[in-house]
């Protein structure tokens, strides 16, 4: 995603952004064979959290001591022990509320820490409704998502062309409720960037299951 795009993405100016980077909470990317610099999904989430510390009235200094003390621990546990209750109850209430699917059971599998991650992302950025929030967190945790999440992480150092590849993002789709895709407003799915960038994270094969599973998403969503 270039600038523009994941300032968009994660509902911030252009000039914040490039701001977040010369104060060095987000790093530059390297420059592509274009000339152009793109930012990953990773970069993304980061810059979502540091929008919503922000949100929450901690300065940058204390953002970027906060992203340094708290890597790796629970959303939900880092928000409560670091936003003033008084000044925040009402948003400490909505932060438990929109990342308590969080904290169920833990998994090794390396597509659950993603979807944990794009979760993380979502909520950071979207104005979309509490429903929602609800049944994307009830997704990442059904239990009829952990056998194509398996098979999904089994693609990892597959070759290209491998037959396991095809029936997988039809199986993920059947996976996901009808009530989120109703639930989901007319301009509520953001792709421009997002879409090229997410599929980056993944090795080769996963990455074409991932690319399928998010066109059919998106054509499912659109009605």
């Amino acid at each position: 995603m270039q600038i523009g795009e994941i300032a968009a993405l994660v509902r911030l100016t252009t000039r914040a952004t490039r701001h977040y980077h010369h104060v060095g909470l987000l790093q530059e990317p390297e420059r592509r064979p274009s000339g152009y610099r793109a930012h990953s999904v990773r970069d993304a989430v980061l810059l979502a959290r540091v929008r919503r510390l922000t949100g929450l009235g901690l300065s940058l200094d204390e953002v970027r001591d906060f992203l340094t003390d708290n890597a790796g621990r629970e959303p939900a546990e880092v928000w409560e022990l670091h936003a003033d209750p008084a000044r925040h109850a009402a948003a400490i209430r909505d932060r438990r509320g929109r990342l308590s699917t969080l904290l169920g059971p833990r998994t090794g599998s390396p597509s659950a820490a993603k979807d944990r991650e794009y979760f993380t992302l979502v909520d950071a950025t979207s104005t979309s409704s509490q429903e929602i929030f609800a049944l994307l967190g009830t997704l990442i945790v059904d239990p009829a998502v952990v056998e194509p999440r398996e098979r999904l992480d089994a693609l990892a150092e597959a070759p290209v062309g491998d037959p396991r590849n095809a029936p997988l993002a039809p199986d993920l789709m059947a996976v996901v409720p009808e009530e989120l895709f109703a639930a989901i407003p007319e301009d509520g799915v953001v792709v421009t960037g997002f879409k090229e960038a997410l599929p980056a994270e993944y090795a080769p094969v996963q990455a074409e299951v991932v690319g399928r599973f998010m066109d059919a998403f998106v054509e499912r969503a659109r009605g």
